[in-house]
């Protein structure tokens, strides 16, 4: 039995879509050379949603040099209002949201399961979403006109429309 063998269509090697035919790739470069940018990223909350949470240590590398004492935390559809979270960082690479968020959380509804997503907007300010624990969007609004001004020792929970 004679075997066949089947021949690849299309333009024969090194004629991709450079068309060069010289080898060259028009492909990107690899990973490990591409420069370090993490604008969004999320955690999920597993346990006490009130205490401490650790941000992924990508995002911790990408602002290296940079370690901010504090974020500003918008909540998305929530308002203007910016909450200013404490940042610690534990010598070991690990950034963690702390005093601050638990009045972030406690407004926003952040329990146990939530998907708590993070979009850095630059100038140390984080916009943020929160999904529940059957991954549906939490959509708020804010009732008053706060500002960045107030204080976040008064909690003023952002109102879950209807």
């Amino acid at each position: 039995m004679a075997s066949t063998s089947r021949t690849p269509t299309g333009r024969g090697k090194g004629r991709g879509r450079g068309g060069r035919g010289d080898g060259s790739s028009s492909l990107p470069p690899p990973p490990s050379t591409l420069p370090l940018i993490i604008e969004e990223f999320f955690i999920v909350v597993y346990e006490d949603p009130l205490v401490k949470k650790a941000l992924p240590k990508k995002f911790a590398d990408y602002l290296d040099g940079q370690e901010p004492a504090k974020v500003y935390l918008r909540a998305a559809d929530c308002g203007p209002r910016l909450w200013t979270v404490e940042v610690l960082f534990d010598g070991q690479g690990r950034m963690y949201l702390d005093k601050g968020w638990e009045n972030f959380a406690i407004a926003h509804g952040v329990d146990f399961g939530c998907f708590v997503h993070f979009k850095y907007e630059g100038d140390d300010v984080l916009t943020v979403k929160v999904f529940d624990g059957t991954m549906c969007r939490k959509y708020y609004y804010s009732d008053d006109e706060d500002t960045d001004d107030e204080s976040d020792d008064d909690v003023k929970p952002c109102i879950h429309p209807l």
